[in-house]
């Protein structure tokens, strides 16, 4: 069901970073802090804001509660509630002196909003900051991702943590590209009038790096849907060269979701439709599940759907 169609969660950074539930050393031996240096006075952080931050170490790195300083102020327009910006994460172990993860090394960006409920490392980082600043944020690991710390990072519960946060740009979401039928798979209907799989032939090998294209079959005449949307949909989708469907809900019952809990192809290439309408969407990897696999989806796949808009709330 739409379950499967809920983002990434490669884009939802903070989710990744939550309370960890299994600790990772001992509360009071291993991975407890000697105090050397507090907080920044025990790292030295340079270079440019949209690279990799050169970290070099001072001694082991004592901290508590969670702490925000900016170490760079960028020249961009301050930050608004709901504001979307893309960011770069570089995150240090403070008693091993050791990174343990940064976006910078896999290429991979997060996009974060202001006001979201995110992990309490993350709650500040981004209130009343600018574009183009780099910001850092110290805290001893059980107040950074609760209890248990962050074994999935190394981090033990009592290590003390270092986050950078570049703040790179202002994330502007791509419209969809409307096109001609020629463009998109053709459907393929059962005994019941129903779409029952999509027909590829004639249509090149999608590209990774491709735009979200949109056909309007038919033009429905109820309420215009928003980002906001609750919706009530008949779908099926299919990969390209797929033999069959990874999922559909015509043979079943229309799905309900909220377009805020779908991939962001959906969001975005259903809004500003109206109910009662069919729509093709073409839906690049960036914009569904990226480099994760999904049942019956490979990673890096391009996602086609044919979508019957039922009602929206």
């Amino acid at each position: 069901m739409y379950r499967r169609l809920r983002r990434p969660a490669l884009v939802l950074l903070p989710a990744l970073l939550a309370a960890s539930l299994t600790a990772c050393g001992d509360d009071e031996g291993e991975g407890t802090t000697s105090g050397d240096r507090e907080r920044l006075d025990a790292v030295s952080v340079s270079g440019d804001v949209g690279e990799q931050p050169k970290v070099e170490w001072k001694g082991t790195m004592s901290a508590d509660d969670i702490e925000t300083e900016t170490l760079v102020e960028g020249d961009g327009e301050e930050l608004e509630d709901g504001d979307q910006v893309v960011t770069n994460i570089w995150i240090g172990n403070g008693f091993t002196q050791e990174k343990s993860y940064s976006t910078y090394d896999d290429k991979q960006p997060q996009t974060l909003t202001v006001g979201d409920d995110l992990a309490p490392i993350f709650a500040d980082v981004l209130d009343g900051q600018k574009l183009g600043s780099r910001v850092a944020v110290t805290a001893s690991a059980d107040e950074a991702f609760g209890e248990a710390g962050n074994p999935g990072l190394n981090i033990a519960n009592k290590d003390s943590v270092l986050v950078l946060v570049d703040l790179v740009e202002e994330y502007v979401p791509p419209k969809p590209e409307d096109v001609g039928a020629g463009q998109v798979p053709r459907i393929v209907f059962g005994a019941k009038g129903d779409p029952v799989r999509l027909d590829f032939k004639g249509l090149p090998k999608p590209d990774a790096k491709g735009d979200l294209l949109r056909h309007v079959v038919r033009e429905g005449k109820g309420k215009t849907l928003t980002e906001d949307s609750t919706v009530k949909a008949d779908y099926l989708g299919m990969v390209y060269g797929g033999g069959k469907p990874f999922d559909e809900s015509f043979s079943k019952q229309p799905a309900e979701f909220s377009l805020q809990q779908v991939v962001q192809g959906w969001t975005l290439g259903l809004s500003g439709l109206k109910v009662g309408s069919r729509v093709l969407l073409s839906i690049p990897p960036d914009l569904g599940y990226g480099d994760q696999e999904q049942p019956g989806i490979p990673a890096g796949s391009t996602l086609y759907f044919v979508v019957d808009i039922v009602s929206a709330k």
